[in-house]
């Protein structure tokens, strides 16, 4: 799981999967400032994960790299099944 963040995700395992989970140009999951990191500690966390999917899946066919649109929209519907689970327990 990834121990940075606590988002209960994977660890990535490559640095593909780290252009995913934890872009450098968002601040890298060692920066606790990160923005998804920061609306998740004001509540807002599945508003934006719900939003953020919503966005990469109408947008995957628009760009050349369609399978990174759908894996970071997987990631963060992945991201919002951990929230809701959480939330549960």
């Amino acid at each position: 799981m990834c121990e940075l963040c606590f988002c209960g995700l994977p660890e990535a395992d490559t640095a593909a999967d780290e252009s995913v989970d934890h872009p450098a140009h968002y601040g890298g999951k060692a920066d606790p400032y990160e923005t998804i990191k920061v609306i998740e500690a004001m509540g807002d966390g599945p508003a934006f994960c719900r939003g953020n999917a919503i966005k990469y899946l109408m947008r995957h066919d628009k760009k050349g790299a369609q399978l990174d649109d759908l894996k970071k929209a997987r990631w963060y519907v992945d991201r919002l099944i951990s929230q809701i689970e959480g939330d549960e327990t």
